[in-house]
């Protein structure tokens, strides 16, 4: 038999376990392909953090004897915890070098995604009939974003196996209630809110969701369901929120508690957009025309599925209203949106005669979505995301001597952080920005003495480089090049899309008065120095 038409007729047979074939598949393949990281958020308050503790260091000072340390900065300590006893779990077995380290990494929240994908499809199997589940388990396994944000050390993606299981216990228990049907435990609602609570242990905002669980509970007169829901989500919440708190700070929720203050006064410190912004995400996220299909779909049996439409609507709104919105922020709710928007649409679809006449609209966009969909897939699922950065530092571990260097990030207002995990060690660095100039840092850091001096500086992009080589040399006249790093495919794109966003070919540079002799390892013949 042709292999097509034994994978056909597996489709036909297993219809669930090919959807999450193919979303294992392409999970895989970003675990493999998509390294570096995404924003800041992904990397260096998960990653760096909990490799620093592995090497018995405070690399951000989050403790409470670290030097500089002003007590609780607002950082759940059971997500960067866990990476803490995974990497020393690594270690155990020789595992030492930050790109494998993170290979492993990328695995694990890859496997972890799956169960997305398999709670997805049973909600939708609960509110939905026909095939309409294994069309959101689909979307939900091949997504564009999916595959890439999946892989990601993001708190907004790692919650959600925990959020939507306990999402899905809930439903499944209030609707045997309801019905009035064998099966109905009072313990189920415990259970389900300590997965909320582990949710909220990743991302605090997720307890917006959990709450607007609760408050649907409450409407629909299920007071004890709602009751035992808070209790398990304060258990959990105690255990790995309030205990750990405890013996690092002496008090608990020292941590939330410090989060929660800094956003109600830095709310308008970072990215201010109009209350409509994450409308928008929504229907550029999901491509139109499908996007604006789902979005009526969710409003459409808002009453039907009033148990999910509240809080995903109550989580929605309450981002909407807080000035700083940045798009990974709704993450959390985009699954349980995907799902109802998708059931509410095809059951408009298949009681509408204007849509039953005008099957060949409906195939044309969904025709067009898919197009898109596999184009962004094919680009995002292997993208090599901060590849200059990453590079350059992980070029660093063949000078494990190096102790300190400069990052010069010419006339830039934000510097962009030198992801020195990869450095496999961790060196001090120093920055030349728009508000510090090369005369600042040779002073403050007294580079007139050869043993103050960088062992290498790094040039962010190319701008002016020989003048800013030049400045440089008039502090450190022992520089020689190193080597070029280019920016990734997906990295290129996003700047000529948006040139705010640094296209950061890097330029690397060492001090021969610090280290005279080159070890690092020479580039491919033809590479013109890109990676």
């Amino acid at each position: 038999m042709p292999l097509i038409e034994r994978i056909v007729k597996f489709q036909q047979k297993h219809p669930f376990l090919f959807i999450l074939l193919i979303g294992m598949m392409l999970r895989a393949i970003a675990a493999i392909f998509s390294r570096g990281y995404g924003m800041h958020d992904d990397h260096f308050l998960v990653v760096e953090q909990a490799q620093s503790w592995v090497d018995g260091t405070d690399y951000l000072g989050w403790l409470p004897d670290s030097r500089g340390n002003q007590g609780p900065e607002g950082h759940s300590f059971f997500y960067v915890g866990f990476h803490y006893l995974f990497f020393k779990f690594l270690e155990l077995f020789g595992i030492y070098d930050p790109q494998w380290k993170m290979l492993f990494v990328r695995i694990f929240h890859a496997g972890i995604s799956l169960f997305v994908i398999s709670f997805g499809y049973r909600i939708a199997s609960l509110i939905t009939p026909g095939k309409t589940p294994y069309k959101a388990a689909l979307l939900l396994s091949a997504f564009w974003f999916m595959p890439f944000l999946s892989v990601r050390t993001l708190v907004e993606m790692a919650c959600l196996p925990f959020l939507m299981y306990g999402t899905l216990i809930i439903l499944r228990q209030e609707q045997i209630r309801q019905q009035d049907l064998p099966g109905f435990h009072k313990f189920s609602f415990l259970v389900a809110g300590f997965f909320l609570g582990l949710a909220f242990n990743i991302r605090y905002q997720t307890a917006v969701f959990g709450a607007g669980l609760g408050l649907a509970l409450l409407i629909g007169r299920n007071w004890k369901g709602a009751f035992w829901t808070l209790v398990g989500f304060l258990i959990s919440a105690s255990i790995f929120q309030g205990f750990i708190d405890l013996l690092v700070w002496g008090r608990p929720f020292a941590e939330f508690i410090a989060y929660t203050k800094y956003n109600m006064t830095h709310a308008q410190h970072y990215i201010v957009l109009p209350w409509y912004n994450y409308i928008l995400v929504l229907a550029g996220l999901l491509i139109p025309p499908v996007s604006l299909m789902l979005m009526f779909g969710y409003l459409r049996n808002w009453r039907k599925n009033f148990l999910l439409f509240l809080p995903v609507l109550i989580f929605l709104v309450l981002h909407s209203i807080y000035p700083n919105k940045q798009e990974r922020f709704i993450l959390p709710i985009v699954p349980f949106f995907i799902v109802l928007g998708l059931a509410g649409w095809e059951e408009y679809v298949a009681g509408n005669q204007w849509w039953q006449k005008r099957t060949r609209l409906l195939k044309y966009s969904w025709g067009f979505f898919w197009v898109i969909n596999i184009a962004l897939l094919l680009i995002f699922t292997t993208a090599y995301s901060k590849r200059a950065r990453v590079e350059a530092m992980s070029y660093l571990k063949n000078y494990p001597e190096t102790s300190y260097f400069v990052v010069d990030d010419y006339k830039s207002g934000v510097l962009r952080f030198p992801p020195v995990f990869y450095t496999g060690n961790w060196p001090r660095y120093d920055a030349v920005h728009a508000k510090m100039t090369y005369e600042g840092v040779a002073r403050a850091a007294q580079w007139d003495k050869v043993e103050n001096q960088p062992d290498f500086v790094v040039f962010m992009r190319p701008d002016k480089l020989e003048q800013r080589l030049d400045s440089m040399k008039h502090y450190i006249p022992g520089l020689v090049f190193e080597r070029r790093f280019r920016p990734g495919t997906v990295d290129m794109l996003v700047h000529r899309l948006n040139p705010v966003n640094a296209n950061e070919e890097i330029y690397l540079y060492r001090n021969q008065a610090r280290i005279p002799n080159k070890k690092g390892k020479d580039e491919p013949a033809g590479s013109k120095g890109a990676h």
